[in-house]
């Protein structure tokens, strides 16, 4: 088991159709790696209270954002590594922080609410946990991302992200990535992280294809989707 963290990062969202994505990706491409996760199925496991107080409150804020989540690369099976992470937003910086254990532990550690060992990040991963009276499995988002890194600085991440679904009838990671779609095909939702200010060459590719930011929680559009409730566009 390991710690892993993540700090500080400014992220934005840009929903961006295929022909988009292919424009930008031959502007840049040259100055990009592949992630070492590549091409992969991102299943999420979001941890809310019965009444969802989580995302509730999420979507309500505008300068504070708290999420809960189990994450894995691929659908996991009960001795795969995955991630329980802790997700703040700040005044639109971003605060991760995740610990490394296999799901069957992470889930142990749902049920049972005792933590599988200690270090700082547990410990602040734990405090969250009892603040929020020890939430459940709420809702599970998958969906397919091609991610890359800037050349030039591991600090840049650009992902592209697809067929975003969701279902909360069914909470084990193990059954499948299946769920209810909330993007249509040819979308993507192109997600740009940073540890500090955006290049020039990128701000310069984004202005070229006519890309501009815009709102978008995965977990918020699937829990309105749930109530019937109408998108924020």
């Amino acid at each position: 088991m390991q710690d892993i963290c993540i700090f500080k990062r400014v992220e934005k969202k840009y929903p961006i159709d295929e022909s988009k994505k292919d424009m930008l990706l031959s502007l840049i491409k040259d100055r990009l790696v592949a992630d070492s996760h590549g091409k992969s199925t991102i299943c999420s496991l979001y941890l809310d209270t019965p009444d969802r107080q989580l995302i509730r409150a999420s979507i309500d804020a505008r300068t504070y954002k708290e999420k809960l989540r189990i994450r894995s690369y691929g659908v996991p099976k009960k001795d795969t590594m995955v991630f329980l992470e802790i997700k703040k937003k700040y005044k639109g910086v971003v605060y991760k922080r995740r610990v490394k254990m296999p799901l069957s532990t992470a889930e142990e550690y749902i049920s049972s609410g005792t933590p599988p060992f200690d270090s700082q990040i547990m410990r602040e991963i734990d405090y969250a946990m009892k603040f929020y009276r020890h939430p459940k499995p709420s809702m599970l988002i998958a969906y397919e991302r091609e991610a890359f890194f800037s050349k030039e600085d591991e600090g840049l991440r650009i992902t592209f992200d697809k067929n975003i679904r969701f279902r909360d009838n069914e909470k084990d990671m193990t059954v499948g990535a299946d769920g209810t779609r909330i993007i249509e095909d040819g979308r993507y939702i192109l997600e740009i992280k940073t540890n500090g200010g955006m290049p020039l060459w990128l701000s310069e590719a984004l202005d070229k294809c006519k890309i501009y930011p815009s709102s978008f929680s995965k977990y918020g559009i699937s829990h309105l989707m749930t109530l019937q409730k109408p998108i924020p566009r």
